[in-house]
C-alpha cells in the first residue's frame, strides 16, 4: 500500500512543475508582448513600373503607369521593439509591358508597342515596424500574397510597323502573336513585399514606400500548344500613403 502516497506525491510534483512552467511562459509573454488595438484607414497613390516575364523572351523596357488605392491597417502588438500589424489594400494599377523592338536580324527598329492592363489588386500584408509609434519616424517592411482581377486592356502601336516577306511583323524568333492576342486569364495572383518610412504626426501618418510584385499566374494560357510557356507580371511600385487613426488604444 506504500507506493500510492509516493505516486500521489510524484504526480503532485509534476503538476506543480507544469503549473510553474506554464505560469512562467504566460508571464514572459505578458512582459514581452505589449498589446495594441489601433485601426487606421486612408488612401495611397504612386507609380508602377512593370514588365512581363515572357517565354519565349520578348525584349522590353519598363512600362510606367499610375496607381491609386484604399489602405486599412490594424496594429495589434509591440513585441520588444517591433510593432506588428496587418494591412489590407484595394488598389487600381496599370501593369503590362513596353517592347524594345528588334528585327529578326537583331537590328533596332522604329516600331513601338506597349500594352497596359488595368487591374484591381488586393494585397494582404503582414507589417513589421521599428521606431516611433507617435510623433516621429518608423522604418517598416511588408510582405504577403496579392490577388488581382483584370478590368481594362489598352494596346498602343506606333505609326511605323515593319513587316517581313510573309506580311508578319519582323521580330526575333518570329514571335509576334502577342500583338493580336487578348489576355486569356483575368485573375492574377502572386507575392509582394516592400519597405519604407512612416512619419507619424498629430494629423495622421505619412508613408513613403517601395514595393515589388512577383506574379505567379500567367496572362496567357501556357499549355504545350500555346504560344507562350510563361507570361507573368513583374512590377516595382513607388507609393505615398496617408492614414488617420479611427481606433487607438494600448
Amino acid at each position: 500500500m506504500k507506493p500510492f502516497p509516493a505516486l500521489r506525491r510524484c504526480l503532485s510534483l509534476r503538476l506543480l512543475a507544469l503549473l510553474l512552467v506554464s505560469g512562467s511562459v504566460h508571464l514572459a509573454q505578458a512582459q514581452i508582448g505589449e498589446r495594441r488595438s489601433q485601426l487606421s484607414i486612408g488612401g495611397s497613390g504612386g507609380l508602377a513600373f512593370s514588365s512581363v516575364d515572357f517565354d519565349p523572351t520578348i525584349k522590353q523596357g519598363q512600362l510606367s503607369a499610375p496607381m491609386m488605392g484604399f489602405v486599412m491597417r490594424y496594429t495589434c502588438e509591440k513585441y520588444f521593439t517591433t510593432v506588428c500589424a496587418l494591412q489590407a489594400e484595394v488598389n487600381y494599377v496599370g501593369l503590362g509591358w513596353k517592347e524594345d523592338i528588334l528585327s529578326s536580324r537583331s537590328l533596332p527598329l522604329e516600331d513601338t508597342f506597349e500594352r497596359t492592363l488595368g487591374y484591381v489588386q488586393v494585397p494582404l500584408l503582414a507589417r513589421l515596424g521599428w521606431g516611433r509609434e507617435t510623433r516621429g519616424l518608423q522604418f517598416f517592411i511588408v510582405a504577403g500574397p496579392q490577388f488581382g482581377y483584370l478590368l481594362k486592356d489598352d494596346a498602343k502601336r506606333g505609326a511605323v510597323w515593319t513587316l517581313n516577306d510573309e506580311g508578319h511583323p519582323d521580330r526575333p524568333n518570329n514571335v509576334y502573336q502577342q500583338y493580336e492576342m487578348e489576355p486569356d486569364r483575368k485573375f492574377d495572383y502572386g507575392l509582394t513585399g516592400g519597405l519604407g518610412l512612416e512619419l507619424s504626426t498629430a494629423i495622421g501618418h505619412f508613408m513613403l514606400e517601395g514595393r515589388y510584385y512577383y506574379g505567379l499566374n500567367d496572362v496567357y494560357n501556357n499549355s504545350k500548344k500555346d504560344v507562350f510557356a510563361r507570361s507573368a507580371h513583374r512590377s516595382m511600385m513607388v507609393k505615398l500613403s496617408y492614414l488617420v487613426d479611427i481606433i487607438r488604444t494600448k
